[in-house]
Order: structure tokens, then C-alpha cells, then sequence
């Protein structure tokens, strides 16, 4: 069974280090706690960031789906 996967973009994947990755998590809070633990650069960004889990958004205690893709959008800067 293949496990969730997080994906980071722009300045969350600078913080982790990876494009993405595997986690075994069955929550969205159990993989964005997991994910802070491995890179502790990350926890501020989380805090800000857009979760998307399959294109919707999402959070907290929400079930993370076996083969789910998570991904970390944090906000943008525009002008």
C-alpha cells in the first residue's frame, strides 16, 4: 500500500530540501507535524501555508488517503 506523499513548493521545498516525499501519517496534522519534525525550517511556512490534498483544500484532522498527495503552497509574493 503506498504511502501519502507531500509535496512543497516554492519556499517550502527550500526549507525541507526535497521536491516531496513520503510520510506515514493517516491525518493532514499527522503529516505536517511529522514533516516539521523532519525539517524543522518548515514549521513557520506550515503555519502559513495553503494545504491542498488532491487539488482541494483541506485541514487539520482530515484523513490523509493511502497514495494521497498533500501539497504545501506557501503564500506568494505579488505586485
Amino acid at each position: 500500500m503506498a504511502m501519502p506523499i507531500v509535496r512543497y513548493w516554492a519556499g517550502a521545498q527550500e526549507a525541507a530540501g526535497v521536491a516531496e516525499e513520503e510520510v506515514d501519517a493517516g491525518t493532514v496534522a499527522q503529516a505536517t507535524a511529522a514533516v516539521a519534525q523532519a525539517h524543522p525550517a518548515l514549521e513557520p511556512i506550515l503555519r502559513r501555508s495553503a494545504l491542498l490534498l488532491d487539488g482541494r483544500r483541506v485541514h487539520g484532522e482530515e484523513a490523509l488517503p493511502s497514495g494521497g498527495v498533500l501539497e504545501v503552497l506557501p503564500p506568494f509574493a505579488g505586485g
